[in-house]
């Protein structure tokens, strides 16, 4: 070959190469560093987004009582916002929108061995954590609790509540969803029996700070609420995007677990895994109701949106198809509901704006 045309070729696989390079590094999700402040942005104009839709957004936020907002594009952040005297070391409670972190939790109490979720759950709670009888007590397993399917009787004066006196037998598991918050919350007492150490310890070691978050589960009367800063919600977030891998570091390693988490994980409620929200089917039921709506949980969302969903209006939401997490922590924008409202629809108006 002439020394001109390999001196072309040369170029050429260059460029070629290049060009590669860049694609993937486009393509490659990034991860903050653990322990720092640090995280790498992106603008708005980078992405090609419409910027005159940013404001319009703000003022949405900002009317519909928001403290956080922060959207991420492949692990960088490319809006971040606070209202008010709010700050991005500010503390919030996540509320139901913590369910997520509980679901992580219980799958890899799963994958180290510790726990199976077709066990009963009073292997692990021991007998007598309900006022059902040991028979009907067996028929409830861990992964009743994970999908909202124990049967309990959810017309208890406080469905908060966790002592034994409060869980009543209504329908047989599996055949009956319903929101029940004190059969959610002792998936902690589930955790602390099945590994042997404190449920808040054990989700610490395993998830917390292995991704570099901050915050503190607190107990408030019957409930176990999470609170933290809003980019640990993101972090969170990109680890779910990244399907319980955490940069080099596995946090779940099993996939079959976290496809069933968050896919449609029972019928009676096709918009819900374990604990999380799912977008995109048929049909879907929302807290504090027993009517089973027809079509989407989100409509102006993205089908494969899954997401957490807590009262007064806490979100976390995972785009897997667009890369993207958004959170927001705040009161009400709409309604004083437990999970989704119609303020998700309206949010994601304006983030389409944005976006497309």
């Amino acid at each position: 070959m002439k020394p001109k045309y390999i001196s072309v070729l040369v170029i050429i696989l260059s460029f070629l190469s290049c060009s590669k390079d860049d694609s993937s590094d486009n393509d490659t999700l990034y991860f903050p560093p653990l322990n720092s402040n640090n995280w790498e942005t992106k603008s708005i104009e980078d992405l090609g987004w419409n910027a005159s839709a940013e404001q319009p957004l703000y003022d949405f936020l900002e009317a519909n009582a928001t403290d956080a907002f922060i959207i991420l594009h492949n692990g960088k952040i490319i809006v971040e916002k606070y209202f008010g005297n709010f700050g991005s070391s500010s503390i919030h409670s996540w509320n139901s929108a913590a369910k997520t972190l509980t679901a992580f939790t219980v799958g890899i109490a799963q994958e180290e061995g510790f726990l199976s979720i077709d066990n009963p759950s009073s292997n692990y709670m021991g007998i007598g954590w309900s006022s059902l009888s040991p028979e009907q007590e067996s028929k409830i397993t861990v992964r009743n609790h994970l999908t909202m399917t124990t049967g309990l009787d959810y017309t208890v004066p406080q469905n908060f509540c966790t002592d034994p006196e409060c869980f009543l037998y209504k329908n047989e598991p599996n055949t009956y969803w319903y929101y029940h918050q004190g059969a959610y919350t002792v998936l902690d007492n589930i955790i602390t029996g099945a590994v042997g150490q404190d449920f808040k310890t054990y989700f610490n070691a395993k998830i917390r700070d292995k991704i570099g978050m901050t915050g503190s589960w607190v107990k408030t009367g019957d409930l176990n609420l999470y609170f933290s800063n809003a980019k640990s919600m993101a972090r969170f977030g990109l680890l779910s995007l990244n399907e319980g891998v955490w940069d080099d570091t596995t946090i779940l390693a099993d996939r079959d677990y976290f496809n069933d988490m968050t896919t449609t994980s029972q019928d009676l409620n096709k918009s819900y895994g374990y604990l999380y929200w799912l977008n995109g089917k048929s049909n879907y039921k929302i807290p504090g109701s027993e009517t089973l709506f027809t079509g989407k949980l989100i409509p102006n969302a993205p089908d494969d949106l899954i997401a957490g969903l807590g009262a007064f209006d806490q979100k976390l939401y995972i785009i897997p198809s667009k890369k993207m997490v958004i959170m927001r922590m705040g009161d009400s924008g709409d309604e004083d509901e437990l999970g989704p409202t119609e303020f998700d629809n309206n949010l994601w108006e304006k983030i389409n704006d944005l976006i497309n």
